[in-house]
């Protein structure tokens, strides 16, 4: 498995609404999507849910490269490439996935990113990863994917949520709001 996310960071005075009419419009055409596990479409708004900036951030959770691969070379992508630009896509290999029944009722997502230590066991931290991941699951999450890329060594921790999730405002953690996901389940 493979997770992967661009986020596009906008002006200030962006008007956010062009962003939740492209979510509509465009969301369900991703439903169904070969090799695709969901899409979340994340977007924040400055001040909104500690938002520091207006993004557009989607996170893609793929059953392999093959899925992210011709949705980046298709039309949809290039999409995006057209209005904003060829941003930078970041991939992690996935540690552990879990998706629950109700994952498209999800409305809120958390996503994390920090480094892992030169000296840090990654067999520990890969469990230690996915047993946080499983109780997340458990709890209130709806789906619960953490990964890690080893070209910077860091890991990623996404979360989706059908409330506001409680979060520690210094711990870095970027809270979105959910407009669409799509699943090929």
């Amino acid at each position: 498995m493979m997770a992967m996310q661009y986020s596009l960071t906008l002006p200030a005075d962006y008007d956010m609404s062009i962003i939740d009419r492209r979510i509509r419009d465009k969301g369900p055409l991703l439903d169904g999507y070969p090799n695709l596990l969901f899409k979340a479409y994340l977007r924040a708004a400055k001040g909104d849910l500690g938002s520091r900036d207006n993004l557009y951030a989607p996170f893609y959770l793929w059953e392999g490269a093959e899925g992210a691969s011709s949705f980046l070379c298709g039309p949809g992508f290039q999409a995006i490439i057209r209005d904003f630009g060829r941003p930078s896509v970041n991939t992690w290999i996935v540690w552990s996935a879990a998706i629950g029944p109700d994952v498209k009722a999800a409305k809120f997502a958390t996503r994390e990113i920090m480094p892992i230590g030169s000296h840090e066991a990654l067999d520990g931290t890969q469990k230690s990863e996915s047993n946080v991941a499983q109780h997340e699951l458990n709890g209130a999450a709806l789906a619960s994917v953490t990964g890690f890329e080893p070209t910077t060594w860091s890991r990623v921790r996404c979360r989706l949520w059908s409330a506001p999730p409680v979060i520690d405002p210094a711990a870095g953690t970027q809270v979105y709001r959910v407009g669409h996901v799509s699943t090929g389940l």
